[in-house]
């Protein structure tokens, strides 16, 4: 399906037409997954996050402008569904109590490996905003690449029809992105 295809969709459920959510949702449901479970790692949690993720985007479809891309646009619910998961799941394991012969048994170490510790979640966050700033200073090219591969989830053909270049540029494009975000996040991951 292209964006055009996303259009016709979307215009047939701002009329009512559930079938035409269902073949959007049947198109982006993986991607939304695989999204989602980048921040919640358990697969059941992480289904049922993104189950959250289609019923906030249905609701909200009477908004959506289409000043971006659909998936653009729900790569951002996805996103901010998956973290508001991960803070609420903070919190309510922050309200248990803990016997004091468990707590002293507690290595603080394990905090950092919990991938929905608070800590854990403060560095998630030190790596998005050090991903964002890699983007904000990457040259238009490599940017304008790597944002309709990873955001729009283009392949090299159609982002090399995109930006009216060979495909082999668009790798290389892509792959000098890569290579800068990465050197912009490696001093915050853990050993």
């Amino acid at each position: 399906m292209t964006d055009q295809e996303d259009q016709r969709l979307l215009t047939l459920v701002k009329k009512g037409n559930k079938k035409a959510f269902d073949s959007l949702v049947i198109k982006y449901q993986q991607r939304v997954i695989q999204l989602v479970s980048r921040y919640v790692q358990n697969p059941s949690d992480a289904q049922d996050v993104s189950q959250d993720v289609f019923i906030k985007v249905y609701r909200a479809i009477p908004n959506f402008r289409g000043d971006s891309a659909f998936y653009t646009w729900i790569y951002r619910i996805a996103v901010n569904t998956a973290k508001n998961y991960l803070v609420s799941k903070a919190r309510r394991a922050a309200n248990k109590e803990v016997e004091p012969e468990v707590a002293e048994q507690f290595e603080i170490n394990s905090l950092l490996k919990d991938p929905d510790s608070p800590e854990h979640l403060v560095l998630t966050e030190e790596i998005r905003q050090a991903i964002v700033k890699a983007l904000d200073n990457l040259p238009e090219e490599l940017k304008q690449a790597i944002t309709l591969r990873e955001l729009e989830g283009l392949d090299y053909q159609q982002i090399a029809e995109k930006m009216d270049c060979p495909v082999g540029t668009v790798r290389s494009r892509i792959f000098r992105a890569r290579e800068a975000i990465e050197k912009a996040i490696k001093p915050l991951r853990r050993p």
